[in-house]
């Protein structure tokens, strides 16, 4: 029975943009866990591109890795021995990475238990895999709903003008009770009445 206190927790797979916009829990100072929908998660699996690598000089061993697989960045933390331990990884390759959650000063970072190369194709392996588990955590919509989806996707894009646009990603992030092609289909719509227009592949903005 004791074994199981010590059972690792499971790593969820996620896109880093989800991981972004979960709330992180404390127990008094400590970092307890990020609370996403109904998950509470403490190790994490991603898979994304090494944009920056950052590693002291000094006696003080640490390296930081800024990660980005498309939906968002997060870093990479690590310190001590293994600083050596990662040594091969290096800006520009494609890594799958599992770890731990941390917080400290307002940022969620990952402490990382394995940092493994990947090929590339495994970035859009990997979102296909997690937009299809989502959209089979679904439930259909009735016409109603989906007159209310296009509506609020209007209302975000309408809102996002004063920035200069909005992304897709942006907009499938804000309702993620929607699955994705769900969205698409509502912007492929509005593109066509000529609602919104798309500036750059990606981007969209309002033509009111």
């Amino acid at each position: 029975m004791a074994d199981s206190q010590f059972k690792r927790n499971i790593a969820y797979k996620f896109r880093i943009g989800d991981v972004l916009i979960g709330k992180p829990i404390f127990d008094g100072e400590r970092f307890a866990f990020l609370e996403l929908g109904d998950k509470k998660i403490i190790r994490i699996n991603i898979i994304g591109n090494i944009i920056d690598k950052y590693e002291s000089d000094g006696d003080k061993k640490y390296c930081f890795l800024t990660i980005d697989d498309g939906s968002g960045q997060i870093k990479i933390k690590f310190f001590g021995d293994d600083v050596n331990k990662f040594k091969g990884v290096s800006q520009g390759q494609t890594v799958l990475v599992i770890g731990n959650l941390r917080n400290f000063n307002n940022e969620t970072y990952i402490a990382p238990e394995i940092i493994k190369e990947q090929d590339i194709k495994y970035l859009l392996i990997r979102k296909l895999e997690i937009e299809k588990e989502k959209n089979q955590n679904m439930k259909p919509l009735a016409k109603e709903q989906i007159i209310a989806v296009k509506d609020k996707i209007l209302d975000r894009i309408k809102e996002a003008e004063k920035d200069g646009g909005i992304e897709v990603d942006s907009i499938i992030l804000t309702f993620r009770d929607v699955s994705p092609e769900m969205i698409n289909q509502e912007i492929k719509k509005l593109l066509e009445e000529g609602i919104i227009f798309e500036p750059r592949p990606g981007k969209l903005r309002w033509l009111g």
